[in-house]
């Protein structure tokens, strides 16, 4: 092996801030990520799987839901995780983009903030006692969704 790069990172296993579930779009990445600094969650682990917090709510086959729920009790066991914020964001391909709503914004958004409280209460039920925080990201920012616990 030839060395292509060189950086220094601390050796010391980290308190994992919280296990994000989010899409792999890229267009969301840079604003989520400054969104995150801003409520001071500097340590995650990300789950990255298309349609980010779908594999929760709604996935295609169950195996997703429980590759996720794997990588969340992974995140437990590796990084002391406790805490679990759910991504979903308008125009997913996994769900069709906003063309599957007509390109109605609101109807995209109320639709996604359904999905975001059947995935807290999907991961509630199978991980008890986690904190649990959901969002909907959009091309203008960042909107909490609230969760009844």
């Amino acid at each position: 092996m030839t060395k292509v790069f060189h950086f220094d990172t601390p050796h010391e296993p980290y308190q994992c801030d919280a296990a994000v579930l989010w899409c792999f779009d890229h267009r969301f990445e840079l604003g989520f990520r400054k969104f995150l600094k801003h409520i001071r969650v500097v340590h995650i682990d990300p789950i990255k799987v298309a349609g980010g917090a779908k594999c929760l709510a709604s996935p295609d086959q169950e195996s997703e839901r429980q590759f996720v729920l794997q990588q969340i009790r992974t995140s437990m066991r590796l990084h002391g995780t406790r805490r679990v914020i759910l991504k979903l964001h308008s125009d997913c391909g996994a769900y069709g983009g906003l063309a599957a709503f007509d390109g109605d914004t609101r109807r995209e958004a109320e639709h996604h903030c359904a999905e975001l409280r059947r995935a807290a209460a999907n991961l509630r039920a199978a991980i008890p006692g986690l904190e649990i925080q959901a969002y909907f990201v959009d091309f203008e920012g960042v909107w909490a969704e609230e969760l009844n616990a």
